[in-house]
């Protein structure tokens, strides 16, 4: 059979009088003639030729695809993908696994500790929950361990105390001081002792009000697990096995860098493994490897026996558009040692909240990781390699599981070969149809290249589309409608997406591809989405990112696809057969998409109900589904020119748009829920602060009280004033243009994430252990810098600012490495926190100065928050977080606020 000849660029520009027959029909046996050539079929199919289809837009043969048939086809095809992907993620563990058997890791035992430890409750740095209770519960169990162990090991342990300083580049930016934190720090070692060790590191601290279920103290439970059978066990290790269960890591990461830089068992460490959670149960993800250790991935993959791993993950998290960090950058920043980061990504909606608990944490997940870690840790303490692992430190690997089956794995430069020959056979496959001369009399090329516009046309539009809706749905105030319905922003946003590309296709095949064979155009379209994933393929790699393998993937089966069945749509047009080929062979790149997408959507829906009051979540969403409908489409947008039709498919999808769009409107989708199966709480910050301005000689110019309100979503308060009146516009927080960080007690410097608060008055708080803080010394240092010393005492959680005044620079500091670090602003923020026991915090900074000012040269405030024992709380702070309704975790602490100038 043979394609349509005719390019309809040409056929757009005849004359009625061609039409209907002159000299154009004469012409049209010649152009047919050209375009006829034998095509061999590359699954052993013979020579033939391309003939011009007698039926407008139908395929071969005559005939036309259904439209019914194909969306039918498509729809299910799609949802039983999706099908496989929820089944391959609900299956945690190996049926028939061992559980709870003699030398292997015991989820129920596991489940006991954790238990135990939450039962403790919230356990912020500092607390008696975390410094005595918590520490005394792990020490007891590992005594108890110690005892049960085998005489093949010996096990010491040691309660580090440590005080350091150091700066980050997180959120910003920021300097971090911490005064004796905890760290219990136990070692597995052969009898005869080990001169080399693998780290396992979790953190049994959490964030003020929650319990850390999650987060991380099941991560604690399973190293104590895995703890006990190591110990048990009849086999030697080769090398040592260092447990930290560290106390200070929601602290932005302390306990970790006092590990690393000051204990006298870091210099062992060749490798770490990092149990984190930024969700609650289901698979914990290897999200982090390395770095340029590739030998640590196949180490995963060798000894993991639940494997759950993606490079992908990891350079998107490495990227920073996700808002959080873990102490795999401390082990890898400080301590210059390789490592493997995972962490529990399902559930993220609960996560840092009340919810948290181990309930939610189903016995199968902790089982799973259990296994894994036990699996790799053993691994890695009688491998040859961890002696000598900086020899294998070179490049990155590429590495992605199948759906928890098993990993696949290999080095980058065998990526970029292999990305490089996938890219060279679709060269080969169009520049024969691009350059070869038949296929220029034809206007292949020509129609290629319009085929491409109206392709990257589509995409612009639709996207343009669903940013629009995404717009007006935020400025009336109805963002994240789907929070708790996540169907809807697929119904809304997808159905719109999908719409707008079909609709523009629809008018090409119409208007432009004027009487072209389905077939042909079919072809034309199939190719411009080969070109475009090639594009993408070739930019990804040419980067250096490992991820570009995904692009490999959706070039080269779908361009094996389309070489197997062409002959038989040649011969017998797009009927069942042909779909159902077609389809298949798509089945790799479509499912893995899938199992993407799932991950995409499971980590960034929850953080957009906590990513501040400044990105509009909906936007984002919104881009995310298009990006994903593009992809999605990409090889099915052939289906449009293959069809009979495509009115009823578009019809349903902006019949289905429309409806949900209206009851979004019309506020029918509530965002948060209290549900106790699966709660979606709105996040809330409660502060009762009191505040107090000083100018330059000391005296007291301003004072108030009152509770500062937070919300971390783009909704504020719209949702609460309802039910609680007087938190409204009219009292907005003021911005205090003179006082860093607009005169508030920042716990961390997220004040360019959260820019609308509400300052409700309240009475003075009155902590019976105030803060205290004084300069101690003003001194001139002979390079003609003023050094300001300081002295601050009070709870265990402050926070420091700065601002120097115009002619007058931070030079350098006694915190961190000595260079002073700006946050995000321009401002200086100093994060503080000691354990159960502190001295006083003595620090100086030094300020040029220019030129004398007569308002000073530098402002400062210190912030002190009371995260624990009574005076956190207050009877006003009570009533106002009592009256919030049961669909918000509201968070509350009490603290002060005291700013002077120097």
């Amino acid at each position: 059979m043979e394609w349509a000849s005719e390019s309809g660029a040409v056929r757009r520009h005849r004359t009625g009088g061609e039409r209907r027959g002159g000299p154009a029909v004469a012409q049209q046996p010649q152009r047919e003639a050209l375009a006829q050539e034998p095509l061999a079929d590359a699954c052993g199919g013979g020579a033939r030729t391309r003939k011009r289809s007698g039926e407008g837009s139908g395929g071969g043969a005559g005939t036309a695809l259904s439209e019914a048939r194909a969306a039918l086809w498509l729809a299910l095809y799609l949802l039983a993908l999706r099908a496989l992907v929820q089944l391959s993620l609900q299956r945690l563990v190996l049926r028939g696994a061992a559980v709870g058997h003699q030398g292997e890791f015991d989820a129920h035992q596991a489940r006991d500790y954790l238990e135990h430890i939450t039962s403790i409750g919230p356990r912020t740095t500092g607390s008696p929950e975390n410094e005595i209770l918590t520490v005394h519960y792990l020490l007891e169990q590992i005594k108890l361990i110690e005892v049960q162990s085998n005489s093949l090991h010996k096990i010491s342990v040691d309660v580090q105390r440590p005080t350091g300083s150091f700066s980050i580049d997180f959120l910003g930016g920021f300097t971090s001081y911490y005064d004796n934190i905890t760290n219990v720090v136990v070692k597995l070692e052969p009898r005869d002792g080990a001169q080399h060790a693998v780290l396992a590191n979790c953190h049994f601290d959490s964030v003020a009000n929650s319990p850390g279920a999650s987060d991380d103290a099941v991560s604690c439970s399973v190293m104590l697990e895995v703890l006990r059978v190591l110990s048990t066990s009849s086999e030697a290790l080769y090398h040592a096995v260092i447990f930290l269960f560290n106390g200070a890591e929601e602290n932005v990461l302390q306990a970790s860098h006092g590990f690393i830089t000051q204990h006298p068992w870091a210099s062992l460490i060749r490798a770490f493994i990092n149990l984190e959670a930024a969700g609650v149960g289901g698979k914990e993800l290897v999200f982090q490897t390395g770095p340029e250790n590739p030998w640590l991935v196949q180490a995963y993959v060798s000894a993991a026996k639940h494997p759950f791993a993606s490079v992908v993950a990891q350079e998107v998290f490495q990227s920073g558009i996700i808002p959080s960090d873990t102490d795999f950058r401390i082990y890898r920043d400080f301590g210059n040692i390789p490592g493997i980061d995972l962490a529990f990504i399902e559930n993220g909606y609960i996560y840092h909240t009340k919810y948290d608990t181990a309930d939610r944490i189903l016995t199968d997940s902790i089982q799973r990781a259990g296994d894994n870690i036990l699996a790799v840790l053993k691994y890695l303490a009688t491998s040859d390699m961890l002696a000598s692992s900086s020899k294998y430190q070179h490049g990155n690997m590429v590495f992605f599981d199948v759906l928890g089956l098993f990993v696949i794995a290999y080095p980058s430069r065998v990526g970029s070969i292999i990305n490089y020959m996938v890219v060279m056979a679709v060269v080969l496959y169009l520049g024969r149809k691009l350059l070869h001369p038949k296929y220029k009399t034809a206007t292949y090329t020509k129609d290629f290249f319009c085929g491409l516009g109206i392709t990257l046309i589509s995409w612009f539009t639709s996207l343009v589309t669903v940013l629009i809706i995404a717009v007006f749905i935020s400025l009336i105030g109805q963002s994240l409608s789907w929070y708790n319905h996540f169907y809807v922003s697929v119904c809304l946003y997808g159905t719109a997406a999908v719409a707008k590309i079909i609709f523009i296709h629809t008018l090409a095949k119409r208007f432009y591809y004027v009487n072209a064979s389905g077939q042909y155009l079919g072809e034309v379209f199939f190719d411009v989405s080969l070109f475009v994933h090639c594009g993408f393929l070739t930019a990804l790699t040419y980067r250096g990112l490992c991820s570009a393998f995904i692009s490999a993937v959706w070039v080269a089966f779908p361009l094996l696809t389309k070489l197997c069945v062409q002959k038989d749509l040649k011969q017998h047009g797009a009927g069942g057969k042909f779909i159902a080929f077609y389809l298949l062979g798509m089945f790799i790149p479509y499912l893995y998409a899938l199992y993407l997408i799932w991950a995409v959507f499971e980590m960034f829906t929850p953080i957009l109900g906590r990513s501040g009051s400044e990105i509009p979540p909906d936007v984002v969403l919104a881009s995310i589904l298009a990006g994903c409908t593009m992809i999605l489409s990409s090889y099915f947008i052939n289906f449009i020119y293959l069809a009979k039709s495509t009115k009823r498919t578009m019809l349903s999808l902006t019949l289905v748009c429309t409806i949900t769009f209206l009851l979004v409107c019309s506020g029918t989708f509530f965002p948060y829920s209290s549900n106790p199966a699966s709660p979606k709480p709105k996040r809330v910050f409660l502060q009762h602060i009191t505040r107090t301005f000083h100018d330059l000689d000391g005296n007291v110019v301003k004072r108030d009280s009152g509770v500062w309100i937070n919300g971390f979503d783009y909704t504020g308060m719209s949702h609460v004033t309802p039910h609680i009146s007087e938190i409204n516009d009219t009292i907005r927080a003021d911005c205090e243009e003179n006082a860093p960080l607009c005169g508030f007690p920042w716990y961390l410097p997220v004040h360019f994430l959260i820019r609308k608060n509400w300052y409700l008055p309240a009475p003075e708080v009155s902590p019976r252990e105030p803060a205290h803080f004084r300069l101690v010394s003003k001194e001139q240092t002979p390079w003609d810098s003023i050094k300001l010393t300081f002295e601050a005492t009070g709870p265990s959680h402050m926070s420091f600012y700065v601002r120097t005044h115009k002619g007058a620079t931070l030079s350098q500091w006694s915190l961190g490495n000595g260079t002073p670090v700006t946050s995000k602003g321009g401002d200086y923020f100093v994060f503080y926190s000691h354990g159960l026991q502190a001295s006083a915090w003595h620090f100086w900074i030094e300020v040029q100065v220019l030129e004398e000012q007569p308002e000073g040269m530098v402002t400062v405030a210190i912030a002190a928050h009371y995260f624990s024992g009574e005076d956190k709380r207050s009877s006003q702070l009570d009533a106002l977080r009592d009256r919030f309704p049961d669909w918000t975790f509201p968070s509350a602490w009490v603290c002060t606020y005291n700013l002077f100038v120097f």
